[in-house]
């Protein structure tokens, strides 16, 4: 295992900030990355990184590793800080207000101006020209604020990568995953072995979220010169959503390490024997497909259904109950699906999002994340 540190730009002077990534496998033979907690307050992905860290150092010591394996067990050190009493906020950076996992540069047009004049019909020549002009690129980018230099960060440690995993979770949740249809073939295996009971498909959600700043190069790519060049999907893109956010505990991020690892090998980053794939647990649907049920007015928050409940159309999800004035308004969603996450705030606010239900027809178009 080789153990890199990686400067983040100080916000003032005597503050030093560092990204910590564990490199493990040979190098040359193919790389994958995974990451775990961008936003600071989803934990369960950092503890299944941990777990992660002492498995790949055995099978390292054990010469069972394949390709490269890149481990950031704490990808958002800003964000890990922001406790404002005894309440963390990791999800937006409290001074500019920005997701941390929005916003990531968009290199797709420089990149295709460098490479247009070296393409061949070599599909392997082209992947690795575009890879290494993805590496200069990103080594060229200035950052101006702490915000940038993490993300720049994080970008440069993944750019090279033919797969990535961002581990995540949602408020209160079952396990599902987002990623690409492109990808879904390859994806499939990791939803069954982790038992994801949504697996939700876009090629661009909006935002240049952390995944997509990868999957979405090379597509525009493809979509530029694959008419004229041979140009494979070099890199796929996974975000894990590990449950909620109080799923902390060893046996299940025992579990989820164990699944990340049966894929692994199924992939072929891992010599062994792969483990029998389970059954998938909800066929893949479109994340334009998803209904973001939101209150009408606000009040005392009573859910009535769980995440990993499949609803009818118009199934009661919650009330809202005024204790002032007695009123109890139900909250139904107007299209069937399952319910794959509900929010952890018990008072309702006019308009909040209080549930996502994953349906099967897409309806939604343009920006399909959430803030």
């Amino acid at each position: 295992m080789h153990h890199s540190t990686h400067d983040i730009l100080a916000p003032v002077p005597g503050i030093a900030r560092q990204i910590h990534s564990f490199h493990f496998g040979p190098r040359g033979a193919g790389k994958l990355y995974i990451q775990a907690s961008l936003h600071a307050d989803e934990l369960p992905g950092m503890l299944v990184a941990w777990h992660l860290k002492q498995r790949l150092a055995e099978f390292e010591a054990q010469g069972l590793l394949r390709r490269e394996i890149v481990l950031v067990p704490i990808a958002n050190p800003v964000g890990l800080e922001q406790v404002l009493m005894d309440v963390p906020l990791g999800r937006y950076e409290l001074q500019s207000g920005e997701n941390f996992n929005r916003h990531f540069v968009d290199l797709s047009d420089q990149i295709g101006d460098q490479i247009a004049e070296h393409l061949s019909q070599d599909a392997q020549h082209n992947i690795a020209l575009i890879r290494e002009s993805l590496r200069r690129a990103l080594d060229a980018h200035t950052a101006h604020t702490p915000l940038q230099s993490q993300r720049l960060t994080l970008q440069r440690l993944a750019c090279d990568a033919e797969m990535v995993l961002d581990l995540h979770c949602d408020f209160e949740a079952v396990a599902h995953l987002y990623t690409t249809p492109e990808a879904w073939p390859q994806v499939e295996p990791l939803s069954r072995y982790l038992g994801a009971q949504a697996s939700l498909l876009a090629t661009d959600s909006g935002g240049q979220s952390f995944d997509e700043c990868f999957t979405l190069v090379w597509w525009q790519l493809q979509q530029r010169f694959g008419k004229q060049f041979p140009i494979p999907q070099g890199s796929f893109s996974v975000t894990v959503e590990l449950r909620g956010q109080g799923d902390v505990s060893h046996p299940l991020a025992e579990q989820d390490c164990t699944a990340i690892l049966d894929y692994l090998t199924r992939y072929g980053a891992i010599e062994g024997e792969p483990a029998a794939l389970p059954a998938l647990p909800y066929p893949a649907t479109p994340l334009a497909g998803v209904e973001p049920v939101a209150t009408p007015m606000g009040g005392l928050l009573v859910f009535h259904v769980k995440p990993g409940q499949y609803l009818q159309a118009g199934e009661l999800i919650a009330e809202v109950i005024d204790p002032l004035s007695d009123r109890v308004t139900p909250v139904r969603n107007t299209q069937a699906g399952l319910l794959y996450a509900r929010s952890l705030r018990r008072m309702a606010t006019a308009g909040m999002v209080i549930a996502h239900v994953a349906g099967n027809q897409a309806y939604r178009s343009g920006y399909l994340l959430s803030p």
